[in-house]
């Protein structure tokens, strides 16, 4: 659904960590974890205390976990 207006207009959005559990389901510990495994996307460092993420980049991570245990 490339041409999704929807998908694309808040595609950069930015979501803080609490955002991306309850999006992901998954707990802030196993993000944090994944990330550092390379299972998850890396976050952006706003600052030394400030990671978000990029809705595309979370969206983009959990169609691939589908099409995978599929």
């Amino acid at each position: 659904m490339a041409n999704d207006p929807i998908k694309t207009e808040y595609d950069d959005q930015l979501l803080r960590i609490n955002e991306v559990s309850k999006l992901t389901t998954l707990s802030k510990s196993s993000i944090n974890l994944w990330v550092a495994q390379d299972r998850f996307p890396k976050p952006i460092n706003l600052s030394k205390t400030v990671k978000v993420w990029r809705l595309r980049d979370v969206r983009d991570w959990a169609e691939r976990m589908q099409e995978i245990h599929a």
